[in-house]
């Protein structure tokens, strides 16, 4: 069985610690920093707290996105993905589907529940 030691993991999901600063809803899966922050962005929160490594359950490490509770939508449209970026490097570094697509308007707030980036253990 190959295993991976939880320095390789830890090293990767790191990043998402200590970079990622903001949270975009896009209205599909960005692919680049310039479509989950502007092109494909319905709105932000710069209030992104993401956990230092830990264990996964069935294996392998993870990291935690704590709930987002003060999302500014700037623009209309369906959000189904989220984004995570550094903005300082103007980096994506992470995407994902949201659990379920929701129909933003341009003012309104959104909220996000917490949810976990993983890797698993090599089979």
């Amino acid at each position: 069985m190959a295993t991976l030691n939880n320095r390789v993991f830890d090293n990767g999901l790191t990043v998402l610690d200590t970079e990622a600063n903001e949270i975009h809803v896009t209205s599909q899966e960005a692919a680049s920093y310039l479509e989950a922050t502007d092109t494909y962005s319905l709105g932000d929160s710069s209030s992104l707290t993401v956990s230092a490594p830990q264990d996964r359950t069935g294996g392998g490490r993870e990291v935690v996105v704590a709930a987002i509770t003060d999302g500014a939508i700037s623009t209309n449209g369906t959000a189904t993905h989220y984004a995570l970026v550094d903005t300082a490097n103007s980096r994506l570094l992470v995407t994902g589907s949201l659990t379920e697509s929701q129909v933003v308007t341009s003012g309104n707030s959104f909220a996000l529940a917490s949810f976990n980036i993983g890797i698993p253990d090599p089979a």
